[in-house]
């Protein structure tokens, strides 16, 4: 009863077909190619950067954006915390004084 059952493989059903047949095929050399001449790579060009008066406008603006958000997401995650520690600070007062309640009658 409590013995697991594993499933038996059921067999193959529908149509089979018989493997494909691989024929081998002969290589025939080709003619010799000179290698291509050598040439002096070109020097490593980097892009050059340029800073618009409008781009270092969207820099800065977005720049302000995620510092303000990420901001706003740590002050909350902060309150949060605050918010916890306040209310766990009063259901233990109200609990230390209603077990010292009980005590007194």
């Amino acid at each position: 009863m409590f013995r697991p059952k594993l499933p038996t493989m059921p067999q193959p059903t529908g149509i089979v077909t018989p493997p494909a047949v691989i024929e081998p095929t002969t290589i025939t050399p080709g003619t010799p190619s000179t290698p291509p001449a050598p040439t002096a790579p070109a020097p490593p060009s980097r892009p050059v950067v340029q800073l618009t008066p409008g781009t270092a406008l969207a820099l800065v603006g977005g720049g302000t954006a995620v510092v303000l958000v990420v901001g706003a997401v740590l002050v909350s995650m902060l309150l949060a915390v605050t918010v916890t520690a306040a209310s766990l600070a009063i259901c233990a007062l109200v609990i230390r004084s209603l077990v010292n309640a009980q005590h007194r009658r």
